[in-house]
Parts: C-alpha cells; structure tokens; sequence
C-alpha cells in the first residue's frame, strides 16, 4: 500500500510540536520495510513507519505497534529501538499505534512474530538516530564523532566534559542524512535486550490504571448486549421487544450482523443507559428463529463422518521418496489413528468494543484487538468511508490466543453506533464468548509407519482430516488443493526419514472456525510425537534415543534442542516406581520448543509431577516474558488436553462459561522448569506458541510409561486413566 501524508497531518497525529528529530522505515507498495528515512523536514510522507521521536519542548517518544495482549511488546519492541538510544524505559513514552495507514502495514500481534520479524529493523532505527545525534553533537563541539559516546539520553564528550540531551541536539539531527547501514551495538553492551528488565506495563495492570478495551467510557454512550442465534447456521424470522423496552434503562432495540470469516450471522441489539440494564433488556427478548435444519447437527456424529472419511486418499501434501513402495516392503508396520477436539478462546476480557459513528461519517473506536491496521483497511471497504476517517484507539487486550484477530465484534459496535446516532459500548457476555465461536477446529490425523530389518524408521505417512479454518474465512477456497494451514509442520519436521507422503483430508463445516494459540500445531503435534513414540516402542527402543538416530547424520536446531532436554530433564536417570517420563518437540513457522514431562501414577488417574520445557529461540529480548509465556502455553495445553473442549449437540454449543468450559487451576498446575536456547544466530524464532504444541504428546507419552495405556484422544480424564 502506498500512502502519503503532509507532515503537518503527521505531526497532528503523533502530538509533535515540531523541529525535532523522527525517524522511521521506509515501505512503499507492500514491499517489506527496510530503508531508513528520516522524516523530520520532509514536506510529504511517503509509506513511512515513523518510531522514534525525539521532540525538543517535550520527550522521547517510540512507538510500539504489536498490541500488547499480555505477552509483552509494551516493553520488547520499544526496546528495540531504546536499546540502540543507550536509553532505559523510565525516559521514554511509549504511544500504542492505533492501525494508522502512516504507521504501515505490519500493526498486529499473531504468529508469534512481533520480535522475529522486527528485531533488526527496530534497532537499526535506533541505531540510525544515535548515530544522528552523536554527528550533531561532535559537528557542535568541533570533536570527532568516535570520540563522543552515548549514556541515559544524552550524547557524553568526556575529554572536554560536555553533554548535551537528545532534546537539545534533536533539532540539528534533523538536518542530517540518515546511515544506511548504522552499527548496531555489540550485545556485550546491552543494557536491556536480553536482561531481566522490568515491564512498564505492570504497575499499571497492578494497580488498575491500565485501560483495556471493556474499562472504556465516553460521554452519552449507550451500552449493547446482542442476542444472537443459538444454532449456528440459523437466520431470524422476527423478534418481539415489547417487553424488553419496558426494562428501565433501555432506551433502544436493533439489529446488527456479525461479520465473521465468509458468514454474516444477524442479531438483535438491546441498547441502554448501562450494562446491566441492556443485559436484562435481551433476556427479555422474543426472538424467533429459522434454524434451517442446522439444530440437526450433531459433533458426535460429524467425528463419525472424519473417520469415514479417513478411508479416503486426500491430496497430497508433501511427499518425499516412495512411500508406497518402502511401506510395502518393509517387514514392520503399524498404524493408528488420532483426534482431537475443538477449543473456544475464552481470553478473560470478553470480547467488547465502544464505537461512535459520527455525523461527517467518521468513525471512532476503542477496543482491544490484535489487527487495528486491518480493522482501518476491511472497515473502510465495507463501510465505504476513508482509511483516514476511521480512528482506532487500541487498548492493553485482557487476553487474545488468536480471537482477536477477528473483529466481528468490532462490526456489531460500528453498525449499531450508526443506526443509533450514538457512541455504542458492545460488551459480550462470557456465554456470547464460550458458545458463539470461532473455535479451533478439531483435527483427525491418521498414521501409517515402518522399520526396516534392523528397526529404523523406514516410512512415515501422516494423513490430517479436519475442516479448514482457511475454509472458514475464504468463499473462494478450493477443496481440491492441500492446505497449508491444516497441515502445519508435519512435513517439516527435521527428523530423517527417507520415505514420507503426507496427505489433506477437507471435511465441510457450517461452524466458524479460527486459529488458536499455535494454530493446528497444537493438534498435530500432538498426533505426530505420540505416533513417533510408537514407533519408538515398536523399535524397542527409547524414545529420547530413537528421536536422536532420525537426527544423526547433520547438526540441526532440534537435534541441539532435544540434547539440552535430555541434559536438564536427566533423561537418563532412573524414575520411581510408578512413574513415568515423556519426549515430544516441535517445530513450525513460529518457532521451536520441546518438553520432557514426569508422571505418576495416583489411584486411577495420574498425576503431572513436573514439566521441563526447552525453547529455541536465536535470540531474546526479555528471558522473565520468555519464561511467563513459555508457562502459559503449557497451562494453555494441559488445559486442552485434560478439560472438556469444545461439542455441538443440536446446532448447540453445549458449554457456556468456565464452570463447564474450565482452564487449569493454579492448584492444578505442575512445577515448569524452562530454559531458553538463546545463543545468537541469524534466524530468529518466536515466544507466544511454540511452548504450546509439545505439551500434550509429552504428556500422553509420559502417561504410557507409567501405565502402558495409549492415549490417541483429547481431551481424557486425567483421573480416570
């Protein structure tokens, strides 16, 4: 996208009072950012990210554009830029963009990449305005650049005993040329990438004066609760609000459409003076609705219909050597078939958001969200108004794990602050959350293997058969075709078996789906390391070693990443009696983990003695967040593996809140020892999932040491083994 602004808008925008110094990135025409530029004199703008800005009446200012959901980019991307600076946090003001077209295209928070895909860039802005300044400084003293040095936001000459701030030297920073390859700092002189720096957002979150999206007010707004069908599928026929008028506080009933993916679902709106009243208003709605046969669907029967299916080919998805040949021959086969289930989201901030549709067909809103850049570009398409006219205000997010990324509850609050001439504050209640989706889809996966004569794994076929969440977004998605999406990692992976052909299985489904916290790897991870753990057992040998053999021949990341687990978990050392110890790893497009787990047996159930978590990631800027994410995805994955998920009975999502949908308890929660492979290295991997998807086959395997039982379906009662 190309974009262009008078700096004078700029400056409006980003609250700048003038001759200072801005630098930014430069990306014109969806080509990734990458130049520097230096914004500060120029009369237009032109696909520029401005970050940092140093503005002689007031501070220091540096954008973070990755919302911050509870994962740390309040922190970790502006000290990207505040390290190269030579400046700690408590001197800077960090502004959360708000999707703003200026501020370009990569303003979200998903994939795990807000610190891989922006570590070098981000610095190197930094690194460009130190540069700047230190030229400016030395050009003022009449000394050589090298001889002045850079400490707490200011430029130091210490053999004449000179400073100056960055304020005061902004303004003829301004007028210099931008290095295009300025030096980055030696990470020997880091003071907080790569530290256990504390986060700015904590005291705030601590003391209650951090704002998410539901905490938002504004003058003469009105609040909304929506009823929505409760079969998915169903359309309404009519609605009676008689009596919902009558609740005092309510002031109106319309209707609004959910945009979710390709689906446009319509409910019914009550609007009130406040929550409670709007909320009362709906309960006593009338609505009658055409289920169209969707209150029919039953998920007990549709898993029926993935294991027919199952019998099919599919297309295939990778293959490598001849599968069929090999598996032919070979004198030791086995098979198994896998599934698991769907998950809802349920972050602990409901979905919400206040927007206000103003006369001149400007729109406001304040939400938290994972896309404010898509939010300003799909809202502009679908309301028909300027990308420019459309101001979102982001919040700190109570939670994403991927359902934010979609902001059908976004559309709802635009639609109804239209029709109802006011500022509008949709808040979803926790049943609206558990029960109207998107959920993660289920996954089947069905496995073939063989060993050779002297037990190597020989052939691997992994066959997925799921419905598609590209699917679910996408009119156009052609079911003839592989989708990457739903076969995420498994041919990937850096085990060497010669031998492979992995096949796509589509299964239509009327119900949105989306992507969860590490998207279909934490559902195929799971299938693919129990089945390796088979095939382990079937070879007689360990699983650790077996694992190993696959990885024998070259050095990789996983070969490194399954050694630090054998050393920290003490693979090796006998267990006590009725205890039993697990492998799995894996690695996809976000990044690579792995966990050893240690079980025991407890009655008829089990209990989680103690997980060991091994991350790989390049590089760190933070190891506390690395550690407090790495923690929360395995919390996140014992949860799916061991409560209810997700069923539909009767078009009907059966849960409703966390009593029959709950998360693990603290109580619940095993000791997690984590250790991080930050050793530099070019490629650098993401936090937020790959802690995720080992959780569940290490725990399953763990589980077949101790008892000899095989677990090969999620969720299973953790006290009933």
């Amino acid at each position: 996208m190309r974009t262009t602004l008078s700096r004078r808008r700029f400056l409006r925008l980003s609250s700048f009072t003038g001759a200072g110094l801005i630098i930014g990135l430069n990306g014109v025409d969806g080509k990734a950012f990458g130049q520097l530029v230096n914004l500060s004199n120029d009369a237009e703008l032109v696909g520029v990210t401005p970050f940092v800005l140093i503005d002689p009446k007031g501070g220091i200012t540096i954008y973070n554009t990755k919302p911050e959901l509870g994962q740390g980019t309040f922190q970790s991307i502006p000290s990207l830029i505040a390290e190269e600076l030579d400046l700690t946090l408590d001197l800077v003001t960090i502004r959360q963009s708000g999707g703003q077209v200026e501020l370009g295209a990569d303003q979200f928070s998903g994939g795990s990449a807000s610190i891989r895909t922006s570590y070098t860039k981000y610095r190197k802005v930094g690194a460009a305005a130190r540069e700047m300044l230190v030229t400016a400084a030395s050009q003022s003293w009449g000394v050589p650049a090298q001889e002045c040095i850079t400490e707490n936001g200011k430029v130091l000459h210490k053999a004449s005993n000179r400073s100056a701030t960055y304020q005061e030297l902004a303004a003829a920073a301004a007028k210099l040329e931008v290095p295009k390859e300025p030096k980055l700092k030696d990470p020997s002189k880091f003071i907080l990438l790569g530290k256990r720096v504390k986060r700015p957002d904590i005291p705030l979150k601590s003391n209650g004066t951090a704002v998410f999206g539901i905490d938002v007010e504004v003058p003469g707004m009105l609040y909304a609760s929506i009823e929505r069908c409760p079969v998915f599928g169903g359309k309404m026929i009519s609605f009676d609000d008689s009596a919902a008028k009558k609740v005092k506080g309510v002031q109106q009933v319309i209707t609004c459409e959910r945009l979710i993916g390709k689906y446009r679902f319509e409910g019914v709106a009550v609007l009130a003076d406040n929550y409670w009243a709007a909320v009362q208003g709906r309960k006593a709605l009338q609505v009658k609705w055409d289920y169209k046969g969707y209150d029919k669907f039953s998920l007990t029967a549709y898993e029926q219909q993935l294991r027919e299916l199952a019998k099919s080919e599919g297309v295939v998805d990778h293959t490598k050597g001849d599968f069929d040949k090999a598996y032919a021959e070979a004198p030791t086969k086995l098979e198994a078939f896998y599934e698991t289930p769907m998950v809802s989201h349920s972050p602990m901030e409901p979905m919400n958001c206040l927007a206000h549709w103003k006369e001149n067909n400007q729109i406001e809103i304040w939400t938290s969200t994972q896309v404010p850049f898509s939010i300003k570009n799909s809202f502009s398409k679908e309301y028909k108004v300027k990308p420019e006219d459309i101001t979102v205000h982001v919040q700190f997010n109570g939670g994403g794990f991927g359902r934010r990324l979609y902001p059908d509850y976004v559309h709802e609050a635009v639609q109804l602050s239209k029709k109802a001439g006011k500022p509008v504050k949709a808040i979803w209640t926790r049943e609206d959350d558990t029960q109207q989706g998107p959920f993660r889809p289920m996954t089947f996966s069905a496995f073939k293997g063989a060993l050779d004569a002297n037990k190597k794994p020989v052939a691997f076929q992994h066959k997925v058969i799921s419905p598609s969440i590209g699917a679910s977004s996408n009119p156009n998605y052609d079911k003839t075709k592989t989708d990457g999406g739903m076969t995420e990692g498994i041919s990937e992976q850096a085990y060497e078996i010669p031998n492979m052909k992995n096949l796509y299985v589509h299964a239509d489904m009327h119900v949105p789906l989306a992507a969860w916290r590490a998207v279909t790897s934490t559902t195929l991870a799971f299938s693919h390391e129990c089945f390796l753990d088979e095939m382990a057992v079937k070879a007689g040998a360990d699983p650790m070693t077996f694992r190993l053999s696959m990885l024998d021949s070259k050095q990789s990341d996983t070969k490194r990443l399954l050694q630090k687990l054998k050393e920290v978990s003490n693979w090796e050392k006998p267990l006590p009696a009725g205890w039993g110890r697990g492998l799995a790893q894996w690695e996809f497009f976000a990044g690579l983990a792995g966990n050893v787990v240690e079980v025991s047996k407890k009655g008829n159930g089990i209990k989680i003695e103690k997980v060991y978590a091994v991350i790989d990631l390049g590089t760190m800027v933070n190891p506390d967040m690395v550690e407090a994410q790495v923690e929360g995805a395995i919390v996140m994955a014992i949860t799916a593996a061991i409560k209810n998920g997700i069923r539909i009975e009767n078009g009907k999502t059966i849960q409703s809140n966390f009593h029959n949908n709950p998360i693990l308890r603290i109580t619940e929660t095993p000791p997690i020892e984590v250790h991080i492979l930050a050793e530099g290295g070019e490629k650098i991997k993401g936090v937020g999932e790959p802690g995720l998807p080992p959780l569940a086959p290490a725990l399953c395997n763990a589980i077949f040491a101790a008892t000899g039982k095989r677990i090969r379906r999620l969720p299973f009662d953790i006290n009933k083994i």
